[in-house]
């Protein structure tokens, strides 16, 4: 692996930008255009994929991050329920003591303040949590094949590219 493939990769792992990668990598490059399709290019290499793939474990290891506590941790937001930390009785909002709540509770509150109002709870964007966990269990399939390899094809692809995108609004 040359020195620029070693800084491109170092790079792409910081946000998993590969054009943005590629740019740095490469100072010569100014396109965005041509960034993306090297950046692209260089991501199907087997040397390259090896050193993100060997990288990216070093990363999990040391922040103990892993794929399944963020799971955990989406799955806490998506299946919360504000009745778990606060109740109404008698048009008067109780809330229930945090030492009291339970672990996967707490992942849920976002943010507790005295507001104008008294106590202000903030949650996390439940439906963001649900539509992260559908996406990582492929529930959801919004990509559209523009690909026509042949002429002849050219005829039904409208009709295909139409037909994919009333599958995706069905969704």
């Amino acid at each position: 692996m040359t020195d620029a493939q070693k800084r491109f990769c170092d790079e792409y792992l910081v946000d998993l930008n590969a054009t943005r990668a590629y740019k740095v990598a490469y100072k010569k490059c100014k396109s965005d255009l041509t960034a993306r399709t090297n950046g692209s290019k260089l991501l199907t290499n087997t040397n390259i994929q090896s050193y993100i793939s060997e990288k990216q474990k070093e990363i999990e290891q040391r922040t103990e991050i892993t794929q399944e506590k963020v799971i955990q941790e989406l799955a806490a937001i998506a299946f919360s329920n504000a009745t778990e930390f606060a109740t109404v009785k008698e048009n008067q909002v109780e809330i229930k003591n945090t030492d009291d709540l339970e672990e996967n509770v707490k992942k849920a509150i976002v943010s507790i303040k005295e507001g104008r109002n008294g106590i202000e709870i903030k949650s996390a964007d439940k439906v963001q949590a649900l539509e992260l966990l559908g996406r990582h269990l492929g529930m959801f399939n919004d990509r559209l094949d523009v690909n026509v390899k042949e002429k002849e094809e050219k005829k039904n692809a409208i009709t295909d590219i139409l037909s994919q995108m009333q599958s995706v609004d069905d969704v």
